[in-house]
């Protein structure tokens, strides 16, 4: 890929991360998609999870689009893939479950969202905490759940009654419980540059916060996010706070960015890759920050970053550079 910056610029470089991170529907989808899957990054980008910030009533946040959630992307990726699923959700536990084992018949099945702290083979997770994941399950046998969990768990084992509970999603603040998705089909085959380009649309709208959303009062977006949250930390950054954005916010808003950086420069938005892989430096840049409780540290980059996503918006509605390839 070539480099984001003019020489000089090291600065402003930006180099593809590979690695771990809290990618689970996006490493979901991949393993669906199997042989004929584009890259990860490729697949997130499409959600357009990249393309905001938001501020849930005023408390929570996420580094993802105002109003955005995991399914409020999924429909729009699949069509800019290729792909297309069949959507299932049980009317209630027996039903789900029966659903389930009939699917299976037919391969694995892509389940989410579930409570993620009713997966007892993680460690440390010992009840539910709010957290949301999507899995891949194999079979279902002798009350016992194989599965494939993106976050590091190949041919993970929960006892059913785990399993159910962990999909009635009772503490996931979006989505319906027992929902899963079937029937990949791939209906064209659409090279990752042609996703790349599709996605832009979808990302300006996003990064403009157009339309209806059903938001908490007090909730913020973009610029006002960002702002917002520099206000909390510096106001006294809580455990649960902290906690929520070293453990997953800010690592998974620092890939999807990278990500979209990279797939952008791919695709001849040049400008818009700069933007995008600088929020990744910014918003990567708290990790340290908030782990030493550094928050002004912390704070001061959330003000850098406000301004950011106007621009990213203006350099994502002119066309790509006639050279890319």
């Amino acid at each position: 890929m070539p480099p984001l910056a003019t020489p000089g610029e090291t600065r402003s470089m930006h180099f593809s991360y590979i690695g771990s991170g809290p990618y689970c529907y996006a490493n979901a989808f991949a393993m669906m998609l199997g042989d004929q899957a584009p890259s990860t990054a490729v697949i997130e980008l499409a959600t357009s999870s990249p393309f905001g910030m938001q501020l849930i009533g005023g408390a929570l946040p996420f580094f993802d689009p105002y109003g955005w959630t995991p399914e409020a992307g999924f429909d729009g990726a699949l069509a800019a893939l290729g792909w297309a699923s069949t959507v299932v959700r049980g009317k209630d536990a027996a039903d789900a479950l029966a659903r389930l084992k009939e699917a299976l018949r037919e391969g694995p099945a892509w389940v989410g969202p579930v409570e993620m702290g009713h997966l007892r083979y993680q460690p440390g997770k010992t009840g539910p905490f709010g957290a949301d994941h999507y899995l891949v399950v194999l079979e279902v046998d002798d009350g016992r759940v194989l599965l494939h969990d993106p976050e590091g768990h190949p041919y993970a084992s929960l006892p059913l009654d785990d399993f159910m509970a962990a999909w009635r999603a009772e503490t996931i603040s979006y989505g319906e419980p027992y929902t899963m998705r079937t029937a990949f089909t791939r209906r064209a085959e659409v090279p990752e540059l042609d996703v790349i380009r599709a996605s832009i649309p979808a990302a300006i709208r996003w990064l403009s916060m157009e339309g209806e959303h059903d938001m908490p009062p007090g909730s913020l977006g973009n610029g006002e996010a960002a702002e917002g949250l520099a206000v909390l930390i510096e106001a006294g950054c809580d455990d649960k706070l902290r906690g929520h954005l070293i453990h997953f916010a800010v690592r998974v808003g620092a890939r999807r960015l990278a990500d979209a950086a990279t797939c952008l420069a791919r695709a001849g938005y040049a400008e818009a890759a700069r933007i995008a892989a600088g929020q990744a430096r910014l918003v990567g840049s708290m990790q340290y920050s908030l782990v030493a409780a550094d928050d002004a540290t912390a704070a001061a980059a959330l003000r850098a970053l406000a301004p950011t996503y106007d621009r990213l918006r203006s350099a994502l509605d002119r066309p790509p550079t006639p050279q890319a390839s």
